[in-house]
C-alpha cells in the first residue's frame, strides 16, 4: 500500500491528532512512521487521489493541528511514497536536513505577499522619464515604416519596465525583510512583478502586517498589495 504523507515533525512532537482524518473517501486514519529523532505523519494513500475541496481541506486541518502544538514541515498535497518502509528511508537519509528546517520553522509562519503595478501608469512614467524612449516614439510615430526603431523602442520599453520593477520588488524586500527570518522567492506571475514568500515568528505577525500596509500606502494607488497568510511554511520545507 502506497503512503500518503502529511508533514514532517520532530520525535517529541505532541501529535495531538484526535478527531483529525486523513484524505480520501472514507477519510483515512492518520499514523506515524518514526525514526529516533523525526516523525512523518501519514496514512495509506488513496487510489486516484485528486485536489478535490474536500481532501485539499483534510490535507490542511492535518497540518493547522500539528503547527498549533510545535514545529512541522508541511508536505505538499498528493505528495506518496512507496510504501511506510521508503518514508523511513527517506527519514534517515535526510535527517539533518530535516532537522534544521524544524529548528528555522518552529514558531512560525508563512506569509506570502504579492505585488502588481497598473501597467499604464508604468508606461506613463517610462515615457515621462526616459529621452530615449521619447525620442524613438515621436520618430515611429512620424515613420511607421521605421520596422528598427519600432524593435528598438520595443526593447527599450521592456528594459525599463524591468529596471523599475526590480528597483520597486528591492526596496519593498528591504523594508519588510528586518521582521522575517527567511524569504523565499516564489514564481511571479504575468500580473505581479513581486511574489515572495517570508517566514515570520508568531509574535512579529502583527507587526509584519502593519508594515506590508505601511508599504502599501507610501505607494500610489496603482500598486496592489496582496498578503496572503499565516500559512504552513510550506516555502521553507
Amino acid at each position: 500500500m502506497a503512503t500518503y504523507l502529511y508533514a514532517i515533525t520532530g520525535a517529541d512532537h505532541p501529535l495531538q491528532l484526535s478527531g483529525v482524518t486523513g484524505v480520501g473517501d472514507p477519510a483515512a486514519q492518520l499514523r506515524t512512521v518514526r525514526t529516533k529523532e523525526l516523525c512523518a505523519v501519514v496514512s495509506d494513500a488513496p487510489d486516484g487521489l485528486r485536489a478535490k475541496r474536500r481532501d485539499v481541506a483534510a490535507h490542511q486541518s492535518v497540518q493547522e493541528r500539528l503547527l498549533a502544538d510545535g514545529a512541522a514541515l508541511p508536505m505538499r498535497f498528493g505528495l506518496v511514497g512507496p510504501d511506510d518502509a521508503q518514508v523511513v528511508s527517506a527519514l534517515e537519509e535526510h535527517r539533518d536536513t530535516y532537522t534544521q528546517r524544524l529548528e528555522e520553522v518552529d514558531g512560525c509562519r508563512e506569509y506570502h505577499l504579492k505585488v502588481a503595478r497598473d501597467e499604464d501608469d508604468m508606461l506613463r512614467e517610462v515615457v515621462r522619464e526616459s529621452a530615449e524612449v521619447r525620442r524613438l516614439n515621436d520618430r515611429t510615430r512620424q515613420h511607421p515604416e521605421a520596422y528598427d526603431d519600432k524593435v528598438a523602442l520595443g526593447e527599450l520599453i521592456s528594459q525599463e519596465v524591468q529596471a523599475r520593477q526590480d528597483r520597486a520588488r528591492t526596496d519593498i524586500v528591504d523594508r519588510l525583510a528586518p521582521l522575517a527570518v527567511r524569504i523565499a522567492d516564489v514564481e511571479p506571475t504575468k500580473q505581479h512583478f513581486l511574489s515572495v514568500s517570508f517566514l515570520v515568528e508568531r509574535e512579529k505577525a502583527a507587526a509584519f502586517s502593519e508594515a506590508v500596509h505601511a508599504e502599501a500606502e507610501r505607494r500610489s494607488d496603482t500598486y496592489t498589495f496582496g498578503l496572503h497568510g499565516p500559512l504552513p511554511p510550506y516555502s521553507f520545507v
